[in-house]
């Protein structure tokens, strides 16, 4: 029996997927060369055209004027090309550090739809691999595909139990065609990476490898399975996001069963309206969801685009398509974190550090370019009005940067900031005066201030201390922009706080607020009378404030060492 490449490709035993291997597939098709020399030919001379546009343009001197023209072009190169590099294209859009911006505007319009595959080759692969006659199975089945995709198509049917499912079937022998397709892009693009448009500070054959791992956990059905059962589990306590059932029985490598969603997609504003689902209300439901994926959880959907988020009849969000999933370490959504607070402390320097530890830069970058500039895209920013900014404006400005530095985007936040602004932009298309820090400075002012973990407790004390002082107006501004949210309830958090204050743990703190509150040998009570005034109300039923506030006090009259002072020390009610 021949041997196919498929076979040279390794498994998980328990998970009976396939894992990319560059070299096992190298080793193959070295040894193979007639299993891809047409499609080699039919690519080389594709780019090779491609290639000499582009050096046309440079010999006449219009390589500005004709750039957008080449961009458009090479995005239809791409789709001519197949699935694969549909796919290729698509991960590119979200790499600013590898393509120029006008390619990357470009690529950005890639879509993946695609014409149907034949039904009749649907359904062999539906009984190929259930062992079942169609009509065993399913007591309904859609005459045509509902969706058809790059990387498959989707059937609605009925289960003979009367459970409506969505039938997602895999093209045929996708496997063989993206491995072959995979081999060559990575050898071709070590032969034309000097006429690319795009960044070369990297190796361009690891990102194809960080490309290829993903893509084959995206066309394993199994996985995806798993994938969305552990998105469920992660949202099991909230009764705003809807994830379908996997029927296990009826799955596999390349048939995915699941519970049909009855939604409407985001893009139907007008529908929502009249099912009456509040739009401005859906929008705060997937951005908290999509935050708490990130800081929460670390397990976040990497392809949230308006064909897999659908608007549920009693106002939850439905998620599809979890292919294109991810997990983020501890140690990342702690640095992610760090990199926010010395955001905001505009401490560069530290921020370039954590752009080392999260992967962006090498240790062995030279910082002394790269702070000013840090500064000088940062610092207008964060300087403008909250409500002009969008993740979009960041992405754009911090893509020019990334493009005349040396910095390179990991696969994790290629992801991550794909998912961002694909978010952001369904809910500007909900509501074109959305901002998204209006729902999300919220959020991660809450998640802050309710510090459950050590580490997050630590990163609280770095935005509410600068240079060993208490800021109490970063303090206060936290609190009003936590209350923002209707969702938070001031009380429980500051039981927290207060419980953290009087432990051996808070002993640190307890004593800078009294160095704050004694500066210059005497005392600064206005702050805390500001700060007061904001959150009585909330607080007033808790019966140890009073208790809090007089160990506070005597931590200060300790200080000072005069009972005095901690006797004048008083918060008018």
């Amino acid at each position: 029996m021949k041997k196919t490449v498929a076979a040279r490709v390794s498994a998980v035993p328990s998970a009976g997927h396939r894992r990319y291997d560059p070299e096992a597939i190298a080793h193959y098709y070295w040894r193979h060369p007639w299993q891809v020399i047409w499609r080699f030919v039919h690519i080389s001379v594709s780019f090779l055209t491609f290639w000499l546009l582009l050096q046309w343009d440079k010999w006449l001197g219009q390589q500005e004027s004709q750039r957008p023209l080449r961009a458009m072009q090479l995005r239809k190169l791409l789709i001519r090309l197949g699935p694969t590099f549909i796919k290729v294209g698509q991960a590119l859009s979200t790499r600013p550090d590898l393509i120029s911006p006008d390619y990357l505007d470009e690529l950005t319009l890639l879509q993946d739809k695609l014409p149907p595959f034949p039904n009749e080759v649907a359904i062999a692969i539906i009984e190929r691999d259930l062992h079942l006659n169609l009509g065993d199975i399913f007591a309904e089945f859609s005459p045509q595909p509902v969706a058809a995709a790059s990387l498959g198509q989707v059937y609605r049917a009925k289960l003979h139990s009367g459970e409506e499912v969505a039938v997602k079937v895999q093209r045929p022998n996708l496997l063989p065609v993206i491995t072959r397709d995979l081999f060559l892009i990575r050898l071709l693009v070590q032969w034309i990476k000097p006429w690319l448009p795009i960044n070369l500070c990297h190796d361009l054959r690891d990102i194809v490898d960080e490309f290829g791992c993903k893509l084959y956990e995206e066309i394993d059905y199994l996985n995806e399975g798993r994938n969305a059962e552990k998105f469920a589990a992660n949202f099991r306590d909230d009764p705003t996001v809807k994830v379908p059932k996997i029927y296990w029985e009826y799955t596999t490598e390349h048939v995915l069963t699941l519970e049909w969603i009855h939604g409407i997609k985001l893009s139907r504003t007008d529908c929502m309206v009249a099912a009456g689902v509040n739009p401005d209300e859906l929008i705060r439901i997937g951005v908290i969801s999509g935050l708490r994926q990130l800081l929460e959880f670390g397990f976040f959907h990497a392809d949230p685009h308006p064909g897999n988020l659908f608007a549920m009849p009693d106002g939850r969000i439905a998620y599809i398509d979890f292919g294109m999933m991810d997990q983020l370490e501890e140690s990342t959504k702690e640095s992610l974190v760090d990199a926010v607070v010395h955001l905001v402390n505009k401490d560069y320097q530290a921020l370039a550090v954590d752009f080392v530890k999260l992967g962006f830069l090498t240790p062995e970058t030279d910082m002394t370019p790269i702070i000013p500039a840090l500064e000088s895209v940062f610092e207008e920013v964060i300087g403008s009005s909250v409500r002009e900014f969008n993740f979009k404006v960041i992405t754009d400005r911090f893509s020019k940067l990334m493009y005349a530095y040396p910095f390179r985007v990991p696969a994790k936040f290629a992801l991550i900031i794909r998912s961002l602004v694909t978010q952001e932009g369904i809910a500007l298309c909900l509501n074109p005066n959305f901002r998204i820090v209006d729902v999300s400075y919220p959020y991660v002012a809450r998640r802050l201030l309710q510090g459950e973990s050590p580490q997050l407790r630590r990163r609280l004390l770095d935005i509410l201390f600068k240079d060993g002082r208490l800021q109490w107006q970063r303090l206060e501004n936290l609190i009003a922009i936590a209350r923002q949210d209707q969702h938070f309830n001031l009380a429980p958090t500051a039981t927290l706080g207060l419980q953290y204050l009087l432990s051996e743990e808070g002993q640190y703190l307890r004593r800078q607020i009294v160095l704050a509150l004694t500066e210059d040998d005497r005392l600064h009570t206005e702050e805390v009378q500001r700060l007061w005034n904001l959150v009585k109300s909330d607080l007033r039923p808790l019966f140890f404030i009073d208790v809090a506030w007089e160990a506070l006090k005597a931590s200060v009259s300790h200080t000072l060492g005069k009972e005095e002072d901690s006797n004048s020390l008083v918060v008018a009610p």
